[in-house]
């Protein structure tokens, strides 16, 4: 098979999530190809504009919710800021997915607790709706940092979670550096769960069984340094710490070779080895964050 060969994908609706971000919600055209299309959360496709370039994008929505698959796409460059010109009925090709995803079926029977920052929100939502939907982790936590009340991604998910997490076995915590009426509103609101501050302080007050528990950490590079030293001086191991390094996707079979990282010791395609790393795998390759 040529494993550059994309399928027609119709988008079904655009949904604005912030003024940088859409949601696409999209259905392969060929009814077979839709109906065994799957992926496993923290896998990613490739996004091809026929006659004008490609991008790799993660999975935001989970497998567990058939027939379709979303995408959410920020728009920062010129292909990204084509597609969010596309309407309903618009056809796009996609190929995948690749990637290796977080090992869920490993993580049954435990916590999960999902750290997101700004856009990496978006691939961490597939393990939330996953863990939810499947009842097979013993308690699910999300602690979420965005800068501004306007910049919340999938805000009324967050919100509905806030309210009504606890029956869900979710608990939900939101961290916002910008203050605002809105966040003041669900601050008073929603207090102690969500305060002014960085995703970091959204740990104060929490335990975690570091035995039971995995963490799942996505967002921009600044953060993992900090996130990763609370875990570490709760004990959490290594080995229970994941990572997706989504930023550094390329074309998502190891061709072109600009996902390359680390040394002749330990090198790691990032398209193919990851996205999805472990703190242990962090440390012994070089460049890896």
């Amino acid at each position: 098979m040529n494993p550059f060969q994309t399928y027609d994908a119709r988008i079904l609706e655009v949904k604005e999530l912030t003024p940088r971000e859409k949601l696409f919600t999209l259905r392969f055209v060929d009814p077979e190809i839709n109906r065994e299309f799957t992926y496993r959360p923290g896998q990613f496709v490739i996004v091809d504009i026929r006659g004008f370039g490609e991008f790799p994008i993660s999975l935001c929505s989970s497998p567990t919710r058939t027939g379709y698959f979303q995408l959410c796409i920020r728009r920062v460059g010129r292909m990204t800021k084509y597609i969010h010109k596309l309407k309903e009925g618009d056809i796009v090709g996609i190929r995948g997915p690749y990637g290796n995803g977080f090992p869920m079926e490993a993580m049954e029977g435990s916590n999960l607790l999902l750290v997101a920052g700004g856009l990496g929100m978006a691939p961490l939502r597939s393990v939330l709706w996953y863990a939810i939907d499947s009842g097979k982790y013993e308690q699910i936590y999300l602690f979420y940092g965005t800068k501004s009340y306007e910049d919340i991604l999938f805000r009324d998910e967050i919100i509905h979670l806030l309210k009504h997490g606890e029956a869900m076995n979710c608990r939900v915590k939101l961290a916002y550096e910008v203050e605002s009426p809105s966040c003041i509103y669900l601050e008073k609101g929603f207090a102690p769960k969500v305060c002014k501050g960085v995703v970091t302080d959204l740990f104060r007050g929490e335990e975690f069984d570091v035995d039971n528990t995995y963490a799942l950490i996505c967002g921009p590079p600044v953060m993992y340094r900090f996130v990763i030293r609370e875990l570490l001086d709760r004990k959490l191991a290594p080995g229970r710490i994941y990572m997706t390094l989504e930023r550094r996707m390329r074309c998502g079979i190891g061709k072109c070779g600009h996902c390359i990282v680390g040394t002749s010791t330990s090198i790691k395609y990032i398209c193919k080895d990851g996205p999805v790393f472990t703190y242990w795998e962090a440390l012994s390759t070089r460049g890896l964050i």
